[in-house]
């Protein structure tokens, strides 16, 4: 039975050098200069440290710039709301989203079987598993869940006849 899996994963290795690409900007950039931002990932955790609250934009802003000029989506980046540091300095945590959580897969499930399509998924564990008779019912399927207005990146395989 021909089938294909729905994932969401982000290259942590191509995260880090987008990490590493802005640390660089900030070292480079005249409206850095003696300013005490730094930006760190941990895992899937990237935590930036600005002085105030325009330096904190600037460093999102430059993190989403460098996400893109890696290839990735940004939408797979979650920022957190940003936190009080010592004196007027901010800090700020954006996780890197990892997987499909449960509430968007049940919401996918849902769409995808409202939508009559002749198909079946299945969740397992942090991806869906979409299989059906017909190769061209998976294919609509994939433009469906494309058409879909889901901010985080999905992709789409294990494509199997």
């Amino acid at each position: 039975m021909p089938s294909f899996d729905i994932v969401s994963k982000t290259e942590l290795a191509e995260v880090e050098n987008a990490v590493q690409g802005v640390v660089r900007e900030v070292s480079t950039r005249f409206d850095f200069k003696g300013s005490h931002c730094t930006i760190e990932r941990k895992e899937a955790v990237i935590t930036i440290n600005a002085d105030d609250d325009l330096k904190l934009k600037q460093m999102q802003e430059l993190l989403r710039v460098h996400i893109t000029r890696r290839k990735l989506d940004p939408g797979c980046l979650e920022f957190k709301d940003e936190q009080k540091a010592t004196g007027n300095s901010r800090r700020q945590e954006v996780v890197v989203k990892q997987g499909i959580e449960q509430t968007l897969a049940k919401k996918i499930v849902k769409d995808i079987k409202d939508s009559k399509l002749k198909v079946q998924v299945s969740i397992q564990g942090d991806e869906l598993r979409v299989s059906g008779k017909k190769r061209d019912d998976l294919q609509d399927a994939i433009a469906f869940v494309k058409g879909l207005k889901i901010e985080q990146p999905l992709q789409f395989t294990n494509f199997r006849d």
